[in-house]
C-alpha cells in the first residue's frame, strides 16, 4: 500500500471448526457416509457379506420379537378392557359390536383344558411307545457299545475310555454284590 497499488491476497478457506460445532443436515450426513465406504451387499471375492451389509440395522428376529411383544401387550389390554368394562359403559362409548361376555371366560378355559389334555396325551403316547420291562430291547439295541478293556501293560499310558454302555452283569454286581 506504499505505492498506491492495492495488494490482493489469495482467498484461503477459514480454519476448520471443531467437529462438535459443525452441524450437518441429514442429507449431508447420508451423502458423507455413502462417500466414505461403498455400499455393497455382497462381495464375491471374500465369499461373505461386506461390512456395510452386516452393519445395516437390527436383525429381523429382534424386530419380530419387539412387534410381537407390543402386540401381545395391546391385545391383553384390549381383552381386559372388554372383559371388565360393563356393557352400558361400552354402549355409551359407541361400542356396540363386540362378542358376548361368555367368551371372556370360555376361551381361556378352553385353552387351559386343551393344554392340560395335550400334556396327558403326549405322556400317554410316550408310555405306549416304551417297550415293556421284560423286553430285551429295553436292555440291548442296535446302538449298544461294549466296553473296551485295556491290557494291564498300558496302565501308565491308558487313554480316556470311549463312551460305552455298562452291561447288566456289571450293574448287578455293583448294586447287589458278587453272588
Amino acid at each position: 500500500m506504499d505505492d498506491g497499488v492495492r495488494k490482493t491476497r489469495e482467498w484461503s478457506p477459514p480454519p476448520p471448526a471443531s467437529p462438535s460445532l459443525v452441524v450437518h443436515s441429514p442429507r449431508q450426513t447420508v451423502s458423507r457416509l455413502r462417500r466414505r465406504r461403498p455400499h455393497r451387499d455382497w462381495d464375491p471375492s471374500s465369499g461373505s457379506p461386506s461390512f456395510a451389509a452386516r452393519d445395516h440395522g437390527p436383525k429381523p428376529s429382534e424386530v419380530y420379537g419387539f412387534v410381537g411383544s407390543i402386540t401381545t401387550v395391546i391385545a391383553t389390554a384390549v381383552y381386559l378392557a372388554w372383559a371388565y368394562t360393563p356393557e352400558p359403559c361400552l354402549r355409551s362409548l359407541g361400542i356396540t359390536y363386540y362378542p358376548s361376555k361368555y367368551w371372556a371366560l370360555a376361551v381361556p378355559s378352553f385353552v387351559i383344558v386343551a393344554v392340560a389334555l395335550s400334556m396327558v396325551i403326549y405322556m400317554g403316547l410316550n408310555f405306549l411307545a416304551t417297550p415293556p420291562p421284560t423286553s430285551f430291547s429295553a436292555i440291548f439295541d442296535e446302538n449298544n457299545r461294549e466296553r473296551i478293556i485295556f491290557s494291564p501293560a498300558m496302565e501308565e499310558e491308558r487313554p480316556i475310555e470311549p463312551i460305552s454302555d455298562i452291561s447288566v452283569v456289571q450293574t448287578n454286581n455293583l448294586m447287589f454284590g458278587d453272588t
